[in-house]
Parts: C-alpha cells; structure tokens; sequence
C-alpha cells in the first residue's frame, strides 16, 4: 500500500444487519486501511457528509434488505453533489448479478456478493486505490 488510505463503511436505509460490515471493516483496519463506521441506518445524505467531512479515499456499503437499485443511485448523487464523485464506491451484499451492471453504470466501481473473500475485498480495494495515487503522482 502506497500509504494508508481512509475508507468509510456504511449501513444505508432501514437494514438492520451489520455484522459482516463489521467483519469486513476489522479485516481493512488489520491490512493497513484507517476504517470509518458510520453505524446502522444512515441516508444517503449522512454517508456521502461522512465520506466528506472524513475526507475518505473510497466508501464502502453494505446493503442486505434489497433496497441497493433505490439506495445506490441516491448514494452516488449526493457524492456528485458534495464534489466527491471522483471516491472510490464499492458495495456489496445481497445483489442478484443481473443488478451488478446497473450499479457499476452509475458509477459503483466494485460489488462483492456473498461468498467473496476477505483476501479479495482488501486486495481489491488496496490495488484500486493505490492506482489511483499513481495517477495523481503522475499528474
């Protein structure tokens, strides 16, 4: 890792499962990455304030209940609408694949269903972000 990137993870909407954003959120602290949780039950408004008032290099957001086709789309606005459209977006889930290509249209850059290892999540986000600060060096 280039240096240590901040990553906020996200509960968004009424689903009440936060176990695996826990899970996944200890597994980045443990690779290097300063983590953010913003809790349970966050609108797409309070995660895209977080990923600014944080600074945060990329978001993270866990959607369980089927609410990721009207959750996301609100998500990705009000980060355009903060100047944050550049941030790094990832989800993951319960998302049926047929969903997937919707999501990366509006700009999500990765969905990680169940199943995905905590190795591919953090390897994943770690190359990612890493190109992204070669670029930026590059410039």
């Amino acid at each position: 890792m280039i240096r240590p990137y901040k990553i906020v993870v996200a509960k968004s909407g009424l689903d009440g499962h936060d176990r695996g954003i826990k899970v996944i959120a200890r597994a980045l602290r443990d690779r290097g990455f300063e983590v953010v949780y913003t809790g349970l039950h966050q609108t797409p408004a309070q995660v895209a304030e977080t990923v600014l008032q944080e600074d945060a290099d990329g978001l993270g957001i866990s959607l369980l209940s089927g609410a990721h086709m009207t959750l996301m789309p609100q998500v990705m606005a009000e980060l355009e609408g903060r100047g944050l459209a550049d941030r790094l977006v990832m989800c993951g889930g319960i998302i049926p694949d047929t969903d997937i290509p919707a999501l990366k249209e509006i700009g999500v850059e990765e969905v990680f269903t169940p199943g995905a290892s905590l190795s591919a999540i953090t390897t994943w986000l770690e190359s990612e972000l890493d190109k992204r600060e070669l670029d930026k060096q590059e410039q």
